[in-house]
This record gives structure tokens, C-alpha cells and sequence, in this order.
């Protein structure tokens, strides 16, 4: 079953993000199957949503980068 997250408002509660959770570095997303990029992608959008709604501010534009720059970070060996 897929994992998802529909928002009819700003958590206010930390969302669970067990992928998102064990990435400290680029390198380590890269060792994610190909198929945990969506639910990655999906936990990270919950995540910013959280952080957002804990500290003001806009997200607007990485809401609409969210999956590309995952994408990004996949293929290419960044930051270099």
C-alpha cells in the first residue's frame, strides 16, 4: 500500500519519516532503491510542511522543487 500525506492543514505534530530520517549526506540517498524515491519525496513535503508550520516562513517554491531536486541529488554525484 502506498504511504499518503493529504493536508487539509500544518501539522503540528513532528510527521513520521523513516526514509527521510536515515539520509544524512547525498551519498546516502543514492543507496535508496529507485522505488523509494515517491515515498521519499512524499515524507520530505510532510516534513517541510511541519517545519514550516513550526517556525513561520514561506515553502511555496521548495514545495515545487521537492521532486526534482531528489531527483537531482539521485543521479548526480552532488554536491560535487
Amino acid at each position: 500500500m502506498q504511504d499518503t500525506y493529504i493536508f487539509r492543514e500544518i501539522p503540528s505534530q513532528r510527521p513520521n519519516t523513516p526514509l527521510l530520517d536515515r539520509i544524512d549526506v547525498p551519498s546516502q540517498l543514492r543507496e535508496l532503491p529507485a522505488e523509494d524515491l515517491p515515498r521519499l519525496a512524499r515524507e520530505l513535503r510532510a516534513f517541510l510542511l511541519w517545519s514550516v508550520g513550526q517556525t513561520g516562513g514561506h515553502f511555496g517554491a521548495g514545495l515545487g522543487v521537492l521532486e526534482l531536486t531528489v531527483a537531482l541529488h539521485y543521479v548526480f554525484n552532488t554536491p560535487e
